[in-house]
């Protein structure tokens, strides 16, 4: 069966990061729901799942999937920095606020440090 076809995952893989780039979030989450029932564990296809739905403003799905990857990757900078984004589109500043904080302690990117608020405080 070629869905299960490990070099297909990595096609499809391949494929929603271009129609990301192009701004067809739906379309990259098409490909990447065969690729996460294929592989639940793949913390990557995840993380670019929940940017689709971010851009697609799927909030909901896309709050669900940052969290799980922040919950399997504690220290994923990028992953608590899409999670408070989301929080913060969806109208909960104060959630959002928190995981500002983390993504910027993780890592002292200026886009991180000035969404937590850090970036006056040298």
């Amino acid at each position: 069966m070629p869905d299960s076809d490990p070099e297909t995952h990595v096609i499809d893989y391949r494929a929603a990061e271009q129609l990301l780039a192009a701004r067809d979030p739906r379309g990259a989450v098409k490909l990447l729901d065969s690729v996460i029932a294929a592989h639940p564990e793949n913390t990557a296809a995840r993380l670019l799942r929940a940017r689709a739905f971010f851009m697609a403003a799927q909030l909901r799905s896309a709050e669900l999937e940052f969290e799980l990857v922040v919950e399997r990757e504690p220290d994923n900078a990028y992953a608590h920095f899409g999670l408070a984004r989301t929080l913060q589109r969806a109208g909960r500043p104060q959630h959002a606020r928190r995981h500002f904080r983390l993504a910027a302690a993780l890592d002292p990117r200026p886009e991180y440090r000035e969404a937590a608020g850090f970036a006056d405080e040298e």
